[in-house]
């Protein structure tokens, strides 16, 4: 490993990324990614008596769908990496508690999961592991109850806000594989450039989201044209439209390349999801079931991702904080 520049890091032992799966719910499995998923549920429940359990179980069998699809088992897993957005990691902590893995939570809000693999990553190459699992998880239901209003309320949602993604995803790192092979990473820096709105969680993280695409840029002396697509987690189509002019506006022009997962997991004109979709499970799922398809048939060969998280909670918005954004990235790229 080599550090470059100013955050990233360069891999240069082989981290391939083995498998990946994804499990999403009901209103995702009417969206146009619905065929990319593993599976597709019916309802938000999936059989438990509450969302938050339901969403420990979508990430449970997630990872066994994980285990199944890779002909692995948690025996051969030397470390978890996993994170969601509930108090206290609930779903991933309860979710994972029977695999008998060493776990190690993270909370990086919707950038968890690149943050998940940022740090599976550097185990893998400095050779303290040889395979890790990464997960994360999100719900609308619990991320709505814990973030916003219960939904018996029925309160009225703005133009900008987004839907949070009911699923999960999932991937093993591994030292062996032909690949796709993460070969860089660049960790973001908290930047906070007073947005206060709840509801605009685009206009908050975008401007993290280019702080570390320019950072990645500068660190490694690529530009946009180096890659297949650049790819967002959830900024949605508010937060896009910003991350592309704001790019633009230090000379990056990634209009054409450019993919939000928000954008991407919902059809806008039949879905009424306002600004697209959000969570953990936003970028977890489109990575593992589209984008990680794609890098597998050699439609796209080189990507960046950059997840985006909003770092704030109920308590920081109730007492008139600002919303600090997070954005982690990870080089995805065929030998």
């Amino acid at each position: 490993m080599k550090k470059l520049g100013n955050q990233t890091i360069r891999l240069d032992a082989p981290v391939t990324i083995l498998d990946t799966a994804c499990i999403v719910g009901p209103k995702e499995a009417e969206g146009p990614m619905a065929k990319y998923f593993d599976k597709c549920l019916e309802d938000e429940f999936w059989g438990e008596k509450t969302w938050e359990k339901a969403e420990s179980k979508i990430l449970k069998e997630t990872v066994s769908t994980l285990f199944s699809k890779s002909g692995l088992s948690s025996k051969d897993i030397d470390y978890c990496i996993a994170g969601d957005l509930l108090n206290q990691c609930i779903s991933s902590s309860f979710g994972l508690r029977e695999t008998n893995i060493p776990f190690i939570g993270v909370f990086g809000a919707c950038s968890t999961f690149a943050e998940s693999m940022c740090l599976g990553s550097l185990f893998v190459a400095s050779g303290a592991a040889n395979n890790i699992l990464c997960a994360t998880s999100s719900h609308f239901c619990s991320a709505e109850k814990q973030f916003r209003f219960p939904l018996e309320l029925g309160n009225q949602r703005p133009p900008s806000s987004q839907w949070t993604v009911t699923g999960s995803g999932a991937s093993i790192l591994s030292s062996n594989g032909q690949g796709p092979y993460i070969t860089h990473i660049t960790p973001g820096k908290i930047v906070d450039l007073g947005i206060t709105d709840a509801n605009n969680m685009g206009a908050a993280m975008a401007p993290a989201f280019v702080d570390t695409l320019i950072t990645h840029f500068n660190d490694t002396g690529r530009t946009p044209d180096y890659y297949d697509a650049i790819i967002s987690g959830d900024l949605g189509y508010i937060g896009k439209d910003i991350a592309t002019d704001l790019a633009l506006s230090k000379g990056f022009d990634i209009k054409d390349k450019y993919y939000d997962c928000g954008v991407l997991m919902f059809d806008k004109n039949t879905q009424d999801t306002h600004s697209g979709g959000s969570g953990c499970a936003c970028f977890g799922t489109i990575f593992s079931g589209y984008f990680y398809n794609e890098l597998k048939k050699h439609n796209l060969n080189k990507i960046l991702c950059i997840a985006t998280g909003a770092l704030m909670n109920a308590t920081s918005s109730q007492q008139g904080e600002s919303i600090p954004g997070i954005a982690h990235a990870i080089a995805v790229e065929n030998a």
